[in-house]
Parts: structure tokens; sequence; C-alpha cells
């Protein structure tokens, strides 16, 4: 009697199981390219601001470029990618960024590049992730079986950390010392025409729209608020994350390039280091979720645990005296997020209906960063005025601290408490 076949070692490894779903497949290996050029992006945005201009207050200058398009534009598309094709919204997306970004690399290498360039290309970068992110937030839910969600989020933000802050930064890293930066922004455009292609690839084709559902455009913007509105523990997270987020992004992008590059004498190799730590301690936590394979049994509360944690971690960047104590930071900092995001990810899409989710994630999207344009404009004076490690520390604690008190406000962990995420009990998603 022969005995049976082994499984295959995909189905062995959890979270390597939703590749073998075509689309996802396709998607993932758009998704993996193009944050590896993210990563290098990175790098090469604050290298080549801080080789114009060396100081916080440039930095955070490209960050309001980048970020306010974002907050502008984002429950626009959050509201068409619930009425459109989001493979077409994806493609456009891409397309806006390789433009953005392979003209950067040109005038970099011409050596025309000024600050208000800069400004104005990060602008339309921006917008193109604007019109990109929710879209690919909200297509997975119709790619995958329910079942697979877990290991799905989990890949995605495996490959978000192994792309953007562990090989993505290192490769740019290795870019600018060996060609220069701008052949490093032109690395990076390419990895977006690759993703464009790999969407363009796949067959999941969106299912038409009910006769009953809101035909006007703004009707769909408004029925998402209402929706939002009406979900208390949604609302109170996305208002925390405003808070949190207007306390530590700002510093955390642009004072600890400034830490590695004029406190701890390091190059670009080793802000590409520091990126990379944060970026293995990111896989690790992704890799051990998926393998697990479902929720936490209080997963709001878990959440908002990393979730401070992590905010916390902001304040060590502002005590390391070495590029090892930093790259610990980093490990620690982006492991938590990571675990943060996986867990929010899936709720959303477990408990909002699907022809809701675009507009709930951009909805996300606005609400939880309506503050970090701001955060960018005041951490440049702010760290000019009290020094960047000063501003380091008090933004961490603030951030932490602030996360942690929403965690307590009445309705933060309501799936919890009112049996929506109990097993066979039907979940919001399928209203």
């Amino acid at each position: 009697m022969s005995e049976p076949e082994p499984a295959p070692f995909r189905d062995r490894i959890a979270i390597l199981r939703p590749l073998a779903v075509r689309d996802f497949a396709f998607l993932w290996t758009g998704m993996t390219v193009s944050m590896i050029g993210d990563g290098i992006y990175l790098v090469s945005i604050a290298w080549q601001v801080l080789s114009i201009e060396n100081r916080p207050g440039a930095l955070a200058l490209v960050g309001i470029a980048w970020s306010l398009p974002q907050v502008l534009l984002v429950i626009a598309s959050g509201a068409l990618s619930d009425r459109l094709e989001r493979r077409h919204l994806m493609i456009a997306g891409d397309a806006i960024r390789f433009f953005a970004i392979g003209a950067l690399g040109l005038l970099s290498i011409s050596d025309q590049l000024t600050i208000p360039i800069v400004l104005g290309l990060v602008t339309v970068y921006g917008a193109g992730q604007a019109v990109f992110q929710p879209a690919f937030t909200s297509i997975t839910p119709a790619i995958v079986p329910a079942e697979l969600l877990v290991q799905a989020n989990s890949l995605a933000q495996l490959v978000r950390p192994f792309a953007m802050t562990l090989v993505g930064p290192l490769v740019g890293g290795l870019l600018i010392a060996w060609v220069s930066v701008g052949f490093a922004f032109l690395v990076d455009a390419s990895t977006f025409a690759f993703s464009a292609l790999m969407i363009l690839a796949m067959r999941t084709r969106r299912s038409p729209r009910d006769a009953q559902e809101q035909a006007s455009f703004f009707g769909d913007v408004v029925e998402g608020l209402r929706y939002v509105r009406r979900q208390r523990w949604l609302l109170i997270a996305m208002v925390g994350a405003t808070v949190s987020l207007l306390a530590v992004w700002g510093p955390w992008e642009t004072l600890v390039p400034i830490v590695v590059r004029n406190d701890l004498g390091g190059k670009a190799s080793s802000l590409g280091f520091v990126f990379g730590a944060g970026g293995v301690g990111a896989v690790i936590a992704a890799a051990l979720f998926g393998q697990r394979g479902s929720l936490p049994r209080k997963p709001v509360t878990a959440m908002y645990l990393a979730w401070s944690l992590g905010m916390f971690g902001t304040a060590g960047f502002g005590v390391v005296n070495s590029v090892w104590q930093a790259m610990a930071v980093a490990f620690v900092t982006e492991g938590s997020i990571t675990y943060l995001v996986v867990v929010w990810v899936t709720l959303v899409q477990r408990l909002v209906p699907d022809r809701l989710l675009g507009r709930v994630f951009s909805l996300d999207w606005m609400i939880s960063t309506m503050g970090v344009p701001l955060s960018f404009a005041i951490t440049g004076p702010t760290a000019e005025a009290i020094g960047h490690d000063a501003t380091l520390i008090w933004a961490g604690a603030l951030g932490g601290t602030i996360t942690l008190l929403f965690m307590f406000v009445r309705g933060a962990r309501d799936p919890e408490r009112d049996g929506s995420l109990a097993p066979g009990e039907p979940s919001a998603a399928a209203a």
C-alpha cells in the first residue's frame, strides 16, 4: 500500500497558502517588487533632500508635500474604488507614481533638482498613492476566501517590511553609494511599471453594483461617512490614529535620518541598516501571525497594546548613541506596528460589507492621516527649538500614552463584546 504524498510545501506553511490563488499571486508579486521600490525611495528621498539642504525643515516640507494630497484625495478615491473596477484604479496609481519618481531620477542625474521641484514631484507621487491605496486594500477579500484573510494580510505585511524597510533601503543605500541617487530613483520608478503589469494580468472583476445602491458619487461618499459614524469602534480607532500619528509621524520620517547621519555619523548604508532592522522585526511578527492563522482572543485589545508600543518606540531614537541601538529600536517598533496593521485590516475586512470597503479604508486613511501634514509642519520648528532628540522623546511619549487612553473610550472594543467576532456568527460583512 503506497503512502500518501506529502502536502506541498506551500500548504504546510500557513502564511503561504493564499499564493495558491492565481490572482493573489499576481497581486503579491507586483506588490513585493513595488514595495522594494518604496524602500529605495525612503533612503533616496532623504539623501537627496539632505544633499540639497541639510536641515530638518527641508525634509518636513517633503513630508507635507507627500501626505497632503493623500488627505485631500483619498476619500474620493475610496468612493471610486467602490464604483469602478479596482484594478484600473490601481494601474492608474502605479502610472502616476512611475512618472513622478522617474522625473525625480532624471532631474537628479542631470543635477537640476531644487527643493521646489522635489516638492512638486513628491506631491504628484502622493496623489498616485491616494489613487492606488483604497482599491488595493479593498480588493483582497474579493480574491481570497474568507478563511485565508488572516494569512493573506499577514503575507502582505510580511512583504511590506521585508521589501520597504529591509531589502529596499539596503538596495537603495547601495545604489546611491555605487552609482547615484538619481539612478536609485529610476530603479524605484521601474518597480511601479512592473506592478502595473502584474495587476493587468489579474482576472478578478467587480460584481455589478446593486440597483438599489446610491447612484450618486456624493451619495456614496455620504453613505461611507454615515457607516463609520455608526460603528463607534471604527471611528474611535481612526480618531485615535489621527492624534497619535500627529505626534510621531513627522518626527519619525524627518528626524531619524538626521539622527543617523548627523548624530551617529552614519552613511546612506547605515540608514538602510536601521530601516532594515525594522524590516526584520516586522517580517518576524508577520510570519508568526500568519502561521498562527487566526486573530487573538481579544483582537482589539491586542491591537491597541501593540499600537502603543510602536508609538513609544519613537522615543527610543532620541536616546540612542550608536547605529546598532537605533537598529534595535527599529526592530521592536516596526514589529509592533506590523502586528497592529494585520489585526486592523483583518477586522475591517471581516466586519465591513464589501460594497463599503473602499470607502471605509479611504476614510481610515484620510481620518488617520489628517494630522500628518501638521505633524511634518511642526516637526521642523520644534526640532530646531528644542533639539531633535528631545522632539523624538516627547513625540514617542505622547503618541504611546494617547493610544492607550483611546483603548478605554466607550465603544472602542465593541467587536470583542457584541458577538460579531464569535465563530459561526454572521458578521457585518454579510449584511
